[in-house]
């Protein structure tokens, strides 16, 4: 796609590559996505490049867009539910210049998604891709701080420290705390950090039939959960896994009861007003 640089001497004509990565880069990027396909829960180390976002803003899961879009892809980017945040809006002019890719906020009508921090209310499908940004792939960092230990721990199977971790939680608070980034055990292997998605978004991760794939660029780290793969939260028998309640509480813009809905105080710091936090949902439910 062509880039026109102006100066005072001369102007110039620059031929980047399309989707802004090399092919080299994107080789590289697509071997590792296989890999990571091929052994679910796995986190994968890449060559994370530079890109024109800062590092912590979804450079990851930039790269991954970048490597697989195709001129005939429609993309939606979402930012916690929203189409319509700076990080999302952002992301989008930047695909869009290097690809020229058609961009959509409807969840049914895109074939790439990528995603902050939730993952949409409506069912995807198996010609969806949807591309997780992910600032802490660890999921075993709250336990043990060493990334060579955290390696060994995955490969042997040593997961009775996060056990602990959680059990702690249930004997100090009667529950466990974590309502984001929520330990999962992904095809009866690996111990997962599904990303800071809330509670709500994780059992979505189940036996789906869209490919999801996780990109850290800080942490050089890429992992992925194929359709159909057994995603199970970590739970014990007389405290099971459960997602946030909002029972009582609707959606005031849609009405919606049966979504993962956002909180926003008033100013009079008292009173609750309570939205959908999936924009594209609510706005879809609001014209039928």
């Amino acid at each position: 796609m062509p880039i026109v640089e102006k100066s005072k001497k001369q102007t110039r004509q620059i031929l980047y590559n399309f989707a802004f990565l090399d092919d080299v880069a994107k080789r590289e990027i697509r071997r590792k996505i296989l890999k990571a396909v091929a052994v679910p829960g796995y986190q994968v180390p890449f060559g994370s490049r530079e890109m024109p976002i800062a590092r912590g803003w979804g450079t990851g899961g930039l790269q991954i867009t970048l490597s697989l879009i195709e001129p005939s892809d429609t993309l939606k980017v979402i930012d916690q539910g929203c189409d319509y945040s700076v990080n999302a809006v952002n992301i989008k002019k930047f695909v869009q210049a290097v690809t020229g890719v058609r961009i959509t906020t409807d969840t049914t009508e895109a074939t790439l998604i990528q995603t902050r921090h939730r993952i949409p209310e409506e069912p995807m499908t198996e010609d969806q891709i949807l591309v997780l940004q992910v600032p802490y792939p660890e999921a075993l960092r709250e336990v043990e701080p060493s990334e060579q230990k955290t390696r060994a721990m995955h490969a042997e199977g040593d997961y009775g420290r996060m056990w602990l971790f959680l059990y702690e939680d249930i004997i100090h608070y009667g529950e466990v705390r974590l309502s984001y980034r929520y330990p999962v055990l992904v095809n009866n292997k690996y111990i997962m950090d599904p990303s800071p998605i809330p509670r709500w978004d994780v059992p979505k991760l189940n036996m789906a039939r869209t490919l999801f794939l996780f990109g850290a660029g800080r942490e050089k780290r890429i992992y992925a959960v194929p359709p159909y793969t057994s995603v199970e939260p970590l739970q014990f028998e007389d405290h099971p896994f459960r997602v946030e309640s909002f029972a009582g509480k609707r959606c005031e813009r849609c009405g919606a009861e049966d979504t993962y809905l956002d909180e926003i105080i008033a100013e009079d710091g008292v009173t609750r007003h309570y939205y959908c936090s999936d924009t594209s949902f609510c706005d879809k439910r609001r014209r039928t």
